[in-house]
């Protein structure tokens, strides 16, 4: 694979890493998607960004035989997009026997939202306590749908029939509104809100610190692609903010879901983005999986493979997978966007917009790890 030399640049506000790349050489593909790929999990549901519940090294949690996985799920609608407004989060288990439902990991009135988007969940290493953290958007029974997002936690327990038990959420941290934006977001469209969601848990082999990333807007700036990676650390029991770790100011809205896999002494630090959340003046990459790489959760932080994009989808079908999750194992999760359009768009052929919208888990790929170097395997 060819490379473009990209320097670190570490002059970004509050000492975070830029992120701003010139260019993406011959990134890894993705491979193409067929029809025998799209296995609906569901008629009535459209399923989505997923994670796993994992142990506080990053290992995939397995309980009676099973894997348990959350994803984000909505009814079907005759518009994909309406799925944001509705999504609750799903718990579905999968072993030897395939895939097995358990209904919403919450119950009905829960969460503090209007809707719940994206998180991370992870088993303690007492083997029974289950933290799982989500996004909460909207806030419950507002008679407004706005884009607000804020971070929670709800404590459970891993029972004989998968996590749950769940505790009163409680909020871990709000945004500042100097280092990351603080809005109520009355109006948003895809692509264009601001970020503050995706809490994803990693606990610091080096140095036993537990730390959420996620998704964040610079508030610094009015650019309307002002996008960037933030940290909470747990400090004394309270998680305390952080500096930003990556700004993307000027380059992109959207660095979605970040999470590090820590490997061999190094941090790796992946995101999802799409072409559409560029910058116009930004060099605009393709749908795909993203990261940077660093020594340590203090940076700097550098581009993996010199160019920070880890696997794209082909050209063919740009928009066939998203929202990737790179497991402890090295194995990456996403779901089926919008699949075998054969070079036409929803804009053209409209009648693809529900048809061609996979809502599904997509297949698994595996990524091969050599220093700062990542590729498909």
């Amino acid at each position: 694979m060819s490379q473009i030399s990209v320097p670190v640049q570490t002059d970004a506000a509050f000492g975070a890493s830029r992120w701003a790349p010139s260019g993406y050489g011959n990134p890894p593909r993705i491979p193409l998607i067929g029809k025998s790929d799209v296995v609906r999990l569901f008629d009535h549901l459209d399923l989505w960004d997923c994670w796993p519940l994992a142990h506080e090294d990053g290992r995939t949690a397995e309980h009676n035989g099973r894997n348990w996985w959350f994803f984000l799920s909505s009814p079907v609608f005759a518009d994909p997009v309406e799925r944001h407004g509705h999504a609750r989060i799903r718990l579905i288990s999968f072993g030897n026997d395939g895939w097995t439902d358990h209904g919403n990991a919450f119950p009905d009135g829960f969460t503090p939202g209007s809707r719940e988007w994206a998180g991370s969940a992870v088993l303690m290493d007492d083997g029974q306590t289950v933290q799982h953290f989500f996004t909460a958007a909207g806030r419950r029974g507002d008679p407004q749908e706005t884009f607000e997002q804020r971070l929670f936690v709800s404590e459970g327990t891993l029972n004989a029939d998968g996590p749950g038990s769940w505790r009163e959420p409680r909020e871990i941290v709000v945004a500042d509104g100097v280092r990351y934006v603080l809005d109520r977001q009355d109006r948003g469209a895809p692509g264009q809100i601001k970020g503050f969601r995706d809490p994803a848990w990693l606990r610091d082999p080096a140095t036993g610190r537990a730390h959420i990333l996620f998704t964040g807007s610079a508030a610094w700036s009015d650019h309307p692609f002002n996008g960037n990676i933030g940290i909470a650390t747990l400090q004394e029991g309270r998680w305390i903010l952080g500096d930003p770790l990556i700004d993307a100011v000027g380059v992109n809205n959207e660095l979605e879901r970040p999470h590090v896999i820590a490997r061999d002494g190094r941090y790796y630090l992946f995101w999802s983005t799409q072409t559409h959340t560029f910058a116009p003046e930004a060099v605009a990459g393709p749908n795909g999986l993203y990261g940077m790489v660093a020594d340590s959760m203090a940076g700097p932080w550098r581009p993996i493979n010199g160019t920070s994009l880890v696997a794209a989808n082909p050209d063919a079908e740009a928009k066939q997978s998203y929202s990737w999750w790179v497991t402890g194992e090295g194995v990456v999760w996403s779901f089926v966007d919008y699949w075998g359009m054969e070079g036409r768009t929803i804009a053209t052929n409209p009648e693809l917009l529900r048809s061609n919208f996979g809502g599904t888990p997509a297949p698994r790929f595996q990524l091969r790890f050599d220093g700062d170097s990542v590729t498909v395997a």
